[in-house]
């Protein structure tokens, strides 16, 4: 059973209530139900495990589980070292028994047949599900389940609740097809074919996978187009896609003559794997038919029967939703991408200076951002470089970042004034007209100066300060010019900062996602950014930008990063 090392002390009641979108998966199972954590505690408890161990949720939530309920056959409680569901927890394997009891609130003893399996409590949280009923009540076949019979309820309820975990965890449809794949191959079937149907309802066969032992063996001859669906043909796998029922099929299902370019098709598949049973389900969403799920028996002795269906179809259904949010993301991230490629300008030629930028996007959000660059020539003939961060990770940010970047072109190219001013008029007017909150950004201008050097003045605000690096890889950040970031509604004075650069220097301009990680201080990422820009500073540029970002980006990164990169000649001109 399963618990920590260390038991709780009796009586401490500190977590919160369990979250209710996790309670109601719980009450939708209809046998006994908790989930505990990484430590054994309880967290959630459905009604009929109340029922069962005639003990209120109250005196349950926050106990650990192994001391709490799991006794031995005399009603003594049962040492840890014998415990083989506390053996499954840490091990964080599916297990089942049935020989085991639990200790009820009114002093009995609960005898119980129980399943217990990894789970996923919400946020990435990793907790384990046990599922238990009376093993009298229920009157348990102690005997193994034969092939081609339905699986048993707590099975088929495990079964579907790490359906439930496992694929609405992934926002990636080649992933979750994978994940549907091994959940039911071989458990169900030594066959999965998965169709779905794509834009302009054309219809793909995207997986079709069999069990070769422990191995999944992808058939990618048997993947690819297939025909329309027909609109009225009684065949499984027409009525499947067109989202009618969930149906029975088997070689002489499409022995007769094709009403249809899928039945052709469908025969070509039981003639090359050699199914002799399937069962073929809808893969549906709440908006539209998403396609077929099928699971054939070609080594797997037994047919599957009507009374294998809900299961495959519940299993189907799960699937459909977790299919539809992750093609909903991914339409969202093609527009975010989309967008972002227009929001971010192309670099202007400066002669003398070489410019390079990189965006990535933030891994596990839409793909589009706040974090923003950009370069462009004013009227008199310097050339301003920006960088920003707007605040947030979506569509609304990187609007956001449009508005400002166009105002501080128009007021940069219109007043020719300090970058400090510049940033200052921006300041006041970002609150009015504007749907940016807060924002970071530097604005800077370099101009060639009359011996040949290039000149940098600049303006911080907020922002994590420009890096220079020498030819020869001495790195100094500049902190001067500092000052409060947009949008606060304070009013301060915004000072300007200015230097020469070194012939040959680099000058790196980015956001904060390159130098921030979760568990680390701002200064240790600062540090890793100046060590390895030194020791990168002989690269080209393009070739330092991009291996600056392979080194120090941090792997737990969740942001998105900007970053503007530029070098001065080796030499004056002349």
């Amino acid at each position: 059973m399963p618990g920590p090392e260390h038991a709780q002390t009796p009586g401490k009641r500190p977590l919160a209530a369990p979250g209710a979108e996790l309670t109601s998966a719980l009450e939708a199972i209809g046998t006994g139900a908790y989930v505990v954590d990484e430590q054994g505690r309880l967290i959630a408890v459905n009604a009929r495990a109340e029922q069962l161990l005639a003990r209120p949720v109250r005196d349950l939530l926050g106990r650990d589980a192994h001391d709490l309920l799991h006794r031995d056959a005399h009603g003594q409680p049962m040492p840890r070292t014998r415990c083989t569901m506390r053996q499954a927890f840490h091990d964080g394997r599916t297990a089942q028994g049935d020989g085991d009891y639990f200790a009820r609130g009114d002093g009995s003893l609960l005898p119980v047949s129980w399943l217990i399996t990894p789970y996923e409590t919400g946020d990435c949280a990793q907790g384990t599900l046990v599922l238990f009923d009376d093993r009298h009540a229920q009157g348990t076949d102690p005997r193994p389940r034969s092939e081609g019979t339905p699986l048993p309820e707590l099975e088929r309820l495990a079964l579907l609740a790490e359906t439930t975990t496992r694929l609405t965890s992934t926002l990636d449809v080649d992933e979750a097809l994978h994940r549907l794949v091994t959940l039911v191959v071989p458990r169900l079937a030594d066959w999965a074919v998965i169709d779905l149907i794509a834009e302009r309802d054309e219809v793909w066969r995207s997986v079709v996978v069999e069990a070769d032992g422990e191995n999944l063996v992808h058939h990618e001859e048997l993947q690819g187009p297939m025909p329309p669906i027909p609109e009225e043909s009684p065949m499984p796998l027409s009525r499947a896609l067109r989202g009618v029922a969930s149906t029975l099929a088997g070689p002489r299902t499409y022995q007769g003559a094709p009403d249809s370019g899928i039945a052709v098709e469908q025969r070509r598949l039981f003639d090359a794997t050699g199914i002799h049973s399937a069962a073929i389900a809808p893969i549906r969403s709440t908006r539209a038919v998403l396609g077929a799920l099928t699971l054939g028996r070609s080594k797997q002795p037994g047919d599957f029967t009507t009374a294998d269906l809900p299961l495959l179809e519940d299993i189907a259904r799960r699937a459909g939703l977790a299919l539809d949010n992750a093609r909903l993301y991914q339409r969202q991230r093609k527009v975010a991408e989309t967008m972002q490629n227009h929001l971010l300008p192309q670099m202007p030629r400066v002669p003398g200076l070489q410019m390079t930028v990189r965006y990535l996007p933030a891994p596990d959000a839409s793909q589009v951002g706040g974090d923003w660059y950009d370069a462009f020539s004013l009227a008199d003939k310097s050339t301003a470089l920006a960088i920003g961060d707007v605040v947030g990770h979506d569509l609304e940010a990187a609007a956001g970042m449009a508005q400002l970047r166009n105002m501080l072109r128009a007021y940069a190219w219109a007043l020719q004034e300090p970058p400090s001013r510049i940033i200052a008029r921006l300041d006041e007017a970002v609150m009015h007209i504007t749907d940016v909150t807060m924002a970071t950004m530097v604005l800077a201008r370099i101009e060639e100066a009359d011996d040949g050097h290039w000149k940098l003045s600049w303006s911080n605000a907020g922002h994590p300060p420009p890096l220079l690096i020498s030819h020869d890889g001495l790195a100094e950040y500049l902190t001067d010019g500092h000052s409060l970031l947009l949008g606060t509604g304070v009013r301060v004075s915004r000072p300007d900062a200015s230097t020469l650069l070194p012939p040959g220097s680099t000058l790196l301009l980015y956001t904060d996602g390159l130098v921030e990680e979760p568990g680390h201080t701002l200064d240790e990422g600062l540090h890793r950014l100046r060590q390895h820009a030194a020791a990168l500073a002989h690269r080209p540029l393009p070739s330092f930008t991009d291996q600056l970002l392979h080194r120090v980006r941090p792997s737990s990164n969740d942001d998105d990063i900007a970053l503007l990169a530029l070098r001065t000649p080796y030499s004056r001109r002349t």
